[in-house]
């Protein structure tokens, strides 16, 4: 199905969501020190993650009172306290959990989510979401200096 132009934002933010995850994978694969996995993870949480799980909570729930939004808040808080975790103490699994819940969360809202939005909702409502996206989204970069993945 393709994706409603009114939140295709959101999926470019699972973009780098799932480049998030990847990274971290590759830094284990690569045998990278875990502290620079880690800064890389407290980095992507506070420029990236936070701010997209507000916007999923606070602009798309009030329009789909669910069971989906009850998963994805959990999921959303289970990530938020990984993060937390990695941020005060990081160990290998935990981080590699925060990197397979995160891949997995993703593609949860991409395969399941989404979709079920699109088919639900109506038209008005969808751009409704898009409008308060436009106004309160930003378009995801990564400027994190630590290239560890590569």
């Amino acid at each position: 199905m393709k994706r409603s132009e009114h939140i295709v934002v959101l999926s470019k933010d699972h973009h780098f969501g799932l480049l998030c995850s990847w990274k971290i994978e590759q830094g284990f694969f690569k045998n990278i020190a875990l502290e620079r996995i880690a800064s890389y993870v407290e980095y992507f949480w506070k420029n990236h993650l936070s701010e997209h799980f507000k916007h999923e909570e606070t602009i798309i729930f009030p329009y789909s009172n669910d069971t989906y939004n009850q998963q994805i808040k959990t999921e959303h808080q289970e990530l938020k306290v990984l993060a937390q975790k990695i941020a005060q103490h990081p160990e290998k699994s935990i981080v590699e959990k925060f990197a397979h819940l995160l891949k997995n969360h993703i593609r949860f809202e991409e395969r399941e989510w989404f979709p079920y939005l699109q088919e639900n909702l109506d038209e008005s409502d969808l751009k409704q979401i898009g409008e308060k996206l436009e106004n309160s989204h930003t378009k995801p970069f990564d400027n994190f200096e630590d290239e560890f993945w590569k």
